[in-house]
């Protein structure tokens, strides 16, 4: 059975530059009234890099968590931009990598009871070293790190963001 809920009126609370906030009134699908909290995002695009038995991670603080975060490198999508391009751009920003190749490994929905967030996972090849810029208000430390530390490390539960524990789970499955 199909469980479809339609929306009846998009209610807007917060319009922010990263996310908006709506307070929608729906309608479930055996036709009774709810309402959904929904936080709109424009999606995110990640990529793994791995060469030579290390793995390129960024070490971030992340004001949300209060404690600095080992993440693959990541960004926002910006309005229209392919999720492609924005792994390429990314991985440049914050690494000072470019990648000749990017394969998708996944696409992934991180919460999907109340934000559309889309999360798109790639996989680099082909590293070629080119100069770093990184975002105004932008401080992060780019580190490779030995394929066995990273397993540790995971299952410790040393890397605790979502988008990367899939990815490198999906690399070490493969």
């Amino acid at each position: 059975m199909e469980y479809t809920e339609k929306t009846v009126k998009k209610n807007y609370i917060y319009k922010g530059k990263i996310l908006s906030l709506r307070c929608d009134d729906a309608q479930l699908f055996n036709g009774e009234p709810c309402k959904r909290e929904i936080i709109e995002h424009s999606g995110g695009a990640c990529v793994l890099c791995v060469e030579k038995g290390k793995v390129l991670l960024v070490r971030q603080y992340r004001y949300a968590y209060g404690e600095s975060v080992y993440e693959i490198p990541a960004g926002k999508l910006n309005d229209g931009e392919n999720p492609m391009s924005a792994c390429v751009r990314e991985l440049e920003e914050e690494t000072g990598f470019r990648a000749r190749e990017v394969e998708l490994l996944y696409e992934v929905y991180p919460t999907p009871g109340y934000t559309n967030e889309r999360i798109f996972i790639y996989l680099a090849k082909g590293l070629e070293k080119v100069e770093r810029h990184l975002d105004d208000g932008e401080f992060l430390d780019a580190e490779w790190l030995d394929l066995e530390r990273v397993k540790e490390m995971l299952k410790k539960g040393e890397i605790k963001d979502a988008k990367t524990i899939i990815a490198l789970q999906a690399y070490f499955l493969r």
